[in-house]
C-alpha cells in the first residue's frame, strides 16, 4: 500500500487580479500559509505560468518551480480544463464557450479547434519539461445535447460522435506517450465522458490507450446519484488523480437531478467546501490507500455558500486528517509463528 501526497489545492478558483491571488510567487506563498504543500495549476492562466515558455524552455521550469518550492510549495499538475474544453464544442455552445479561446479565434470554430490541440499539446510538453507524469483536462463534448433522449436520438448519432472524439483526441493522447504523461479526464456533466460507461465508450475507440486515465472526483457522481464508491474500485487502475471535493444531493417534490434552471444556492445538488456536504471521505481515503493510489489528493474548493478563503484553510486541514499514513506490515505481525512449506502440510494434516 501507498500512502496519499497532500494536501494540495486547484488554484483555478483562486486566481485573480489582487494580491496575494495576482503572481506565482505571492499565492504559491498563501498557499504554503494555508497548509498546502502542493498546488495544480491552470496552464491558461497568464497570471501564474506562461505555458508558451513552459512549453519551449526547461530552464524557465527549473525557475518556475524552483520559486515554488522555496515557497515550500510542489507543482502537482498542470490542468488544461479549459482547452480540452474547446478540442469538441457542439455548435449550440459555440457562443458559451468562445471566451476560453485566445482572441484571435475566437468566432471562428475550426481555428478555435485548432489552437485548443496545440494548447493541450503544449501543455503535455510543459508537464514533461517540469518532471510532472499526470495533467487534468476535460474531453469536451459533441453528444451532450443529446444526453436525455427525447425526441429520440437518431441511429448512430452518438456512435459518431464518440468516434470523432476519439479521432480528435488520439494525436494528444500520443503526443502524451511521447512526453511521458497521463492524460486524466475530469469525468464531469457537461462532457462526452460524464460517466463510467462513456468513459469506457471512449477507450474503446482509442485502443485502450494506456495515456488516456481519469480525473476522480465525488462530488460530480453524488449530484449524478452514481455510487462513487464502487466507482474507485472499477477504475482503480485508470484513476490518476484526485480531486477532494464534497457535495450534497437533497431532492424535493420540486426539483431533483436537473436542478429546474435554479442557481447554485437553490439547487437540489449542489458543491459544498470540504466537510459541509455528503461524500464519505473516509471511505474514500480508505480505498485509495488499499488500491496503492499513490499521486496527490487535490482540493477543488467549490461552495454555494462558504467564501472560499475559508474553505481553502479548513480544506488544508481536512485533507491531512483524512490522509491515511499506510502500515508497513500487518496489525497481528507479532503472533506470526513462522511457518514452511513442512509446518502448513502439518496444520492441514497432508504429512499422515
Amino acid at each position: 500500500m501507498k500512502t496519499i501526497k497532500g494536501p494540495a489545492l486547484f488554484l483555478a478558483q483562486f486566481a485573480g487580479d489582487e494580491a496575494p491571488f495576482n503572481s506565482w510567487g505571492s499565492i504559491t506563498k498563501w498557499a504554503a500559509d494555508c497548509g498546502y504543500k502542493g498546488v495544480q495549476v491552470p496552464s491558461w492562466d497568464g497570471r501564474l505560468f506562461d505555458l508558451d515558455q513552459a512549453a519551449q524552455s526547461k530552464t524557465y521550469c527549473d525557475d518556475w518551480k524552483g520559486q515554488a518550492a522555496d515557497n515550500g510549495i510542489a507543482v502537482t499538475e498542470l490542468s488544461t480544463h479549459l482547452q480540452g474544453q474547446l478540442v469538441a464544442v457542439h455548435p449550440a455552445y459555440d457562443a458559451a464557450f468562445d471566451g476560453f479561446a485566445a482572441e484571435s479565434v475566437r468566432n471562428d470554430p475550426k481555428a478555435r479547434q485548432v489552437w485548443a490541440v496545440d494548447q493541450v499539446k503544449k501543455a503535455l510538453t510543459a508537464s514533461k519539461n517540469l518532471g510532472l507524469t499526470e495533467m487534468a483536462t476535460f474531453s469536451g463534448a459533441l453528444a451532450w445535447p443529446y444526453v436525455y433522449p427525447w425526441p429520440q436520438r437518431p441511429a448512430g448519432l452518438v456512435e459518431q460522435a464518440f468516434d470523432e472524439l476519439a479521432k480528435r483526441w488520439m494525436p494528444i493522447l500520443n503526443h502524451a506517450e511521447d512526453c511521458g504523461v497521463d492524460v486524466c479526464y475530469e469525468i464531469h456533466p457537461g462532457e462526452d465522458l460524464h460517466d463510467g460507461i462513456t468513459y469506457e465508450m471512449f477507450l474503446a475507440r482509442v485502443n485502450d490507450h494506456a495515456r488516456a486515465n481519469m480525473l476522480y472526483d465525488p462530488s460530480h457522481y453524488v449530484l449524478q446519484c452514481l455510487d462513487y464508491l464502487d466507482n474507485i474500485d472499477i477504475y482503480k487502475d485508470r484513476i490518476r488523480m484526485f480531486h477532494v471535493k464534497d457535495a450534497e444531493f437533497n431532492p424535493t417534490g420540486r426539483q431533483g437531478v436537473y436542478g429546474g434552471f435554479q442557481s447554485w444556492v437553490d439547487r437540489a445538488g449542489r458543491f459544498r467546501s470540504l466537510g459541509d456536504g455528503q461524500v464519505d471521505f473516509g471511505a474514500i481515503f480508505a480505498k485509495m490507500a488499499a488500491n496503492d493510489f499513490d499521486g496527490w489528493a487535490v482540493v477543488e474548493w467549490e461552495c454555494a455558500l462558504k467564501h472560499p478563503e475559508n474553505g481553502a484553510r479548513e480544506g488544508a486541514q481536512f485533507v491531512k486528517d483524512h490522509i491515511i499514513r499506510v502500515t508497513p506490515h500487518a496489525f497481528d505481525d507479532f503472533a506470526d509463528g513462522g511457518a514452511d512449506a513442512a509446518m502448513n502440510a502439518k496444520m492441514m494434516g497432508l504429512d499422515r
